[in-house]
C-alpha cells in the first residue's frame, strides 16, 4: 500500500508567496527615470540637431545621417569623425572618436552634447559646402 501526504486545507494569503515571506520589490520602480546609456544620449543628440537641420534646410531632407562606432581605418589626416557621402546622400557619424577624442573645457552632459551637434552641424556643412555657422545661426543666438 502506498503511502499518500494528504495537504492541509490551510490557505495564505495572496500577499505571501510559497514561504511565506512578502514578495520582493522591483530594483527599478516606476517613480524612477528610465535608464539610459551614452549610446541613446549620442543618438538622441544627433537626431534631434538632424532634424532642426532637415527642417531649416531642403536640400537634407532626403539625407540619411547615420551612427557608427568607428570608422573602418585612419586616413591621413587621423581618425575621421564623420564621413560625407554625398553620391549616397548618407552622412555617418562615428560615435567613439567624438566622445573620446574631443577635448572639453568642462565635461558635463551639456557639454558633451554640444560637441555632437557642432560635429552634426560640420558634417552637413561639409555635405553642403557651407560654413557651419551659416547653418543655423538663430540656433546659436542667447541674446
Amino acid at each position: 500500500m502506498a503511502w499518500r501526504r494528504t495537504r492541509s486545507a490551510v490557505r495564505r494569503p495572496a500577499r505571501h508567496g510559497r514561504h511565506g515571506r512578502e514578495g520582493r520589490s522591483p530594483v527599478v520602480r516606476p517613480p524612477l527615470p528610465p535608464l539610459d546609456t551614452r549610446v541613446d544620449r549620442f543618438d538622441l543628440a544627433v537626431a534631434t540637431a538632424a532634424e532642426f537641420l532637415r527642417s531649416a534646410w531642403p536640400e537634407l531632407r532626403d539625407v540619411r545621417f547615420e551612427v557608427a562606432d568607428m570608422p573602418p581605418a585612419a586616413d591621413a589626416e587621423g581618425i575621421p569623425r564623420w564621413k560625407v557621402l554625398a553620391d549616397e546622400r548618407r552622412i555617418i557619424l562615428y560615435r567613439l572618436p567624438i566622445e573620446r577624442l574631443s577635448h572639453l573645457h568642462r565635461n558635463d552632459d551639456l557639454h558633451r552634447r554640444m560637441m555632437v551637434e557642432s560635429c552634426v552641424f560640420r558634417a552637413a556643412a561639409e555635405y553642403l559646402d557651407r560654413d557651419p555657422w551659416d547653418l543655423g545661426p538663430e540656433r546659436f543666438r542667447y541674446f
